[in-house]
């Protein structure tokens, strides 16, 4: 029976069974988010400019509970990785309500001050109103974005992965139909535009949050009850700490960095800002293989690592390249084949399109990159070496990828083309230092050093009364 639990637990961690789920709600979410922008693209171009950028901005401030919910996240799977699911179990319980209470004041917040908030990210003036409406009711639901995200690490990491797909494919069903019922005004909904958009928005995270929250209560051998919202573990929430504060740094970083440049595409003008949009819903099909590669990757790699199983560990990250990087390249080149007549779904202007179809070769040569950071980023912060990933992050994603966008993009003129070069710059150096930093396998010699540590001194423990046993009678 032990041997079945043990090889039961094995199949559950495998890569493919913890890839493909996420691969389904990434490529649906991923989907029906390309709907949703096409929805509101017959609303206006403004409209969906105003959609990127203040996606760009909610992304920005759910670094501040990513911290946690990644930290926690990597932490569970370790701990079940090492036999401790009750600690696993107290771990998920500490960072939902550290990220609820995020969250909650992030709510508050942009509710109260939606307009400065987008006046001082350089939006222009002619999308502001826009601006204010939806960033105050889709930014009053960041309470539930908060539990979705720390929801759903929790589940996934403990190597359910069905779970989170089954809610966010449903979520975003529900998104799109009550979207269609806003902007068209069918269904016997209101015709209101954006304003149904944000309303839709919040309505499908709610009852996502609510899915979640059952999964989660039943997700660990004892189920999770109200009263166990007063536990508390200080040890264990400076190990999720530990692990998650660098990571919210590094994710930060890449936030930042990002909505950095969606404010200098907000200077160039609408059409940029646009055109960029559009974009990042046509990437998101190239990298969402080799992301769900290298998110299985980390919950695989943090199990075996907490297992001890570090030359397991070590090879992991290889074969997901291996996966994943051709699937990207692939990808990228289809997009390259067919982007512009996909494009010609979502928009007329011929200036957008005249933008997306160059940047769609470069998309050629930026999603390699991403994926070798995906993959041995994830790597790196699964085993706990997250300070490296946060300070190569902070280093070149502030000097290459936002200082090389302003540099060249804005001050020497040569617009949203060299603002994509910056970008693909700072993925490969990031990417190929991550690469020698894997290979020195530090943090998994420190493990394999510390396994030894712990054999010896239960060998000690082991023969220390024997010794003595034949001492007494002398």
């Amino acid at each position: 029976m032990l041997k079945k639990n043990k090889s039961a637990e094995k199949d559950k961690f495998s890569l493919w069974l913890l890839a493909w789920p996420i691969f389904i709600e990434l490529f649906l979410q991923i989907l029906l988010g390309t709907v949703d922008t096409l929805m509101v693209s017959r609303i206006s171009d403004n409209a969906v400019a105003v959609v990127g950028f203040s996606n760009q901005l909610f992304n920005a401030l759910t670094t501040l509970f990513a911290t946690v919910a990644s930290g926690a996240g990597i932490v569970i799977a370790q701990k079940i990785g090492s036999g401790q699911e009750e600690a696993a179990r107290t771990v998920a319980i500490i960072a939902f309500k550290v990220t609820a209470g995020i969250g909650i004041f992030l709510s508050v917040l942009l509710v109260a001050i939606p307009g400065p908030i987008a006046t001082i990210l350089q939006l222009p003036a002619e999308l502001l109103p826009l601006a204010r409406i939806y960033i105050s009711i889709v930014g009053g639901g960041m309470i539930l974005t908060a539990m979705i995200s720390m929801l759903g690490t929790a589940i996934r990491n403990t190597g359910n992965t069905k779970g989170p797909m089954y809610t966010a494919v449903a979520m975003n069903v529900i998104h799109i139909i009550l979207n269609y019922g806003f902007i068209f005004g069918a269904f016997g909904f209101p015709q209101w535009g954006l304003t149904g958009v944000a309303i839709s928005t919040v309505v499908s995270r709610l009852l996502a949050t609510i899915v979640l929250l059952f999964i989660f209560v039943g997700t660990f051998r004892r189920k999770i009850v109200f009263k166990d919202m007063a536990i508390f573990d200080r040890g264990l929430f400076k190990e999720v700490l530990v692990i998650g504060w660098p990571l919210g740094v590094n994710s930060a970083s890449w936030v930042f960095s990002q909505l950095a440049i969606f404010s200098f595409l907000a200077v160039l003008g609408s059409t940029e800002l646009a055109a960029r949009t559009y974009m990042n819903t046509l990437e998101s099909f190239c990298f969402m293989l080799g992301f769900s590669l290298a998110m299985a990757a980390q919950i695989q790699i943090a199990h075996l690592y907490g297992a001890g199983k570090t030359k397991e560990a070590y090879r992991a990250v290889f074969r997901v390249l291996i996966l994943g990087l051709p699937l990207v390249i692939v990808n990228a080149f289809i997009l390259v084949l067919f982007g512009p007549k996909l494009l010609g779904v979502f928009t007329q202007d011929t200036e957008i399109l005249a933008l997306c179809a160059s940047l769609l070769w470069l998309n050629l040569l930026l999603q390699p990159g991403k994926m070798i950071n995906m993959a041995i980023g994830n790597s790196l912060n699964a085993v706990g070496d997250t300070r490296y990933t946060m300070n190569i992050s902070l280093i070149f994603m502030s000097i290459v990828a936002t200082g090389g966008s302003y540099l060249f993009g804005i001050s020497l003129g040569w617009g949203i083309i060299a603002i994509y070069a910056s970008m693909i710059a700072d993925e490969y150096i990031r990417g190929i230092l991550s690469y020698f930093r894997w290979k020195g396998r530090k943090y998994l010699l420190m493990k394999e050093d510390e396994l030894l540590r712990e054999q010896a001194a239960e060998q000690e423990t082991v023969l220390q009364p024997g010794v003595k046993g034949l001492a007494s009678p002398l």
